[in-house]
């Protein structure tokens, strides 16, 4: 993404503070913090980190309600906030207490676009465009399926980093309390591409494919061909064809494939080629190297989620908090729906600076009272978290109530 037009980096401060005093919804986001339970034992141990100019980094702040925590951040008025577990203590605490250890935290995914710097052309670093977003697409997609059916959670909400990546926060009760084990056994099952800049071929995958890999691979295949070979253009040029060639584990092969390549004119084109002869050497089984399963390797690592599992794994991990803003692009942390994602642009999200002008514009038409963040492009994000916290209050009221009928009967 190129520098943000109209967002001044020297008025940064100034925006912020005009966020944080007309337009944070400190309402919404302490209801969900809190999770309807005693604020003693869940919101008061909760740890909140902020960032100060100049990269200043203050960690283990915690509040005792809604009002301390709203006067806090409007006096301090933070570059950037980031949300950590529930200790057993209060982590403004942590220093005189003998045992300070993290008790609970959402499950939470970070997907970074950075990560996907070998598989895409238009862009690198912390750059990104509508084409390379289309990873993220797949990525939620992929995942939010993955998290619901193979692990029945419900809560999972979904937010734009602010600049190059996604989170996800999944907030049912049985996702907080995991252990970390627990944790690191989820990060594992979803993570399917594996190994740093030194390894070529990143996916493995067993001769009977999982059902959750199978699901993967019929989402993954509807963007491929789009994404990977027409926009990417994967196979375009004889470098990228060559290093794609590589991943087939057969020298002789890789050579008559790169002949092959020289005589087509687009990826496609290339990767028809690429999949006959491949299926062709499989089925006459002289190539022991070659995998029953190898074009759906290729075509995993290429398109499936690529995951920074030790965010997940990590209990005492932070994250940048939903409604933060990113002080790189003034973009605001919002939060999208899963089920469009493919309609979330991330070059629309509101600047800090346009949420203040949609004010302005609009109290200079109408009078009204209302919450400011009504009067902004950030009214469809806050309906959709407004959802999301109605129906995880209704769970909290299950469960709180299937608590109560536990303890009558003992």
């Amino acid at each position: 993404m190129p520098p943000t037009e109209g967002f001044d980096c020297d008025m940064y401060p100034d925006y912020l503070a005009m966020y944080y005093k007309r337009i944070f919804p400190y309402r919404q986001y302490f209801k969900w913090l809190s999770y309807g339970q005693d604020l003693r034992t869940c919101f008061q141990k909760r740890e909140f980190c902020f960032t100060l100019a100049n990269d200043v980094y203050v960690r283990f702040l915690s509040f005792k309600d809604q009002e301390e925590m709203e006067t806090e951040i409007k006096r301090r008025c933070p570059h950037k906030i980031d949300i950590g577990a529930i200790y057993t203590h209060r982590p403004k605490d942590h220093k005189t207490v003998t045992f300070f250890s993290p008790k609970s935290k959402e499950l939470v995914f970070d997907i970074d676009m950075t990560d996907y710097d070998e598989i895409r052309t238009c862009c690198s670093g912390a750059e990104i465009c509508n084409k390379c977003w289309k990873y993220m697409t797949i990525a939620v997609k992929v995942l939010d399926l993955a998290l619901r059916q193979d692990f029945g959670f419900k809560h999972i909400l979904w937010v734009y980093s602010g600049r190059r990546g996604i989170h996800c926060w999944v907030c049912d009760a049985s996702a907080r309390m995991l252990s970390q084990p627990a944790r690191s056994a989820v990060a594992e099952y979803l993570q399917l591409v594996k190994g740093g800049e030194d390894t070529t071929k990143k996916v493995s995958l067993p001769l009977k494919l999982h059902p959750s890999i199978k699901r993967a691979e019929t989402i993954v295949k509807k963007y491929f061909s789009e994404v990977v070979l027409e926009e990417q253009d994967m196979l375009g040029t004889p470098e990228r064809w060559k290093k794609f060639l590589k991943l087939i584990p057969d020298q002789g092969l890789q050579d008559t494939l790169d002949r092959l390549m020289q005589q087509c004119s687009n990826s496609s084109q290339r990767w028809n080629i690429i999949q006959s002869e491949v299926t062709k050497a499989i089925n006459k089984g002289d190539k022991k190297s070659l995998r029953k399963n190898l074009l759906t390797e290729i075509i995993l690592q290429y398109t499936y989620p690529r995951l920074d599992i030790n965010v997940t794994k990590g209990l005492n991990h932070l994250l940048k908090s939903p409604f933060s803003i990113h002080p790189k692009t003034g973009r605001v942390c919002v939060c999208f729906n899963p089920q469009k994602a493919e309609e979330f642009d991330p070059t629309t999200v509101p600047l800090v600076s346009q949420l203040l002008d949609e004010i302005n514009a609009y109290d200079g038409d109408k009078s009204e009272n209302m919450e400011e963040y009504k009067k902004t492009s950030m009214k469809e994000c806050m309906a959709l978290f407004d959802s999301f916290l109605a129906s995880l209050a209704k769970d909290n009221i299950i469960q709180k109530a299937e608590e109560s009928d536990k303890r009558l009967e003992f």
